[in-house]
């Protein structure tokens, strides 16, 4: 089993990346692009035969408590 978690900035929170990012494609002519929000991306893999509700369990503690900083990130899991 395998899970996916993607990270990014809450939409309240000011993103530096991502602007600069969109002032560089601005730059190259790509005007139609009209806003970036940067984030990361996290792959999982469990072990197998993992129950199904021990791995949301598992994935869910990881994406809280080790792979964001839930004042500023905000996640979502993918199962695969």
């Amino acid at each position: 089993m395998k899970a996916t978690v993607i990270v990014t900035l809450k939409p309240t929170v000011l993103d530096p990346q991502g602007m600069t990012i969109h002032r560089s494609l601005a730059s190259l002519g790509l005007s139609d692009i009209t806003g970036v929000r940067q984030g990361k991306i996290f792959h999982l893999r469990l072990q197998e035969g993992l129950s199904p509700e021990r791995a949301r369990e598992q994935v869910e503690r990881v994406a809280k408590e080790v792979l964001t900083n839930p004042v500023i990130e905000e996640y979502r899991i993918i199962w695969e």
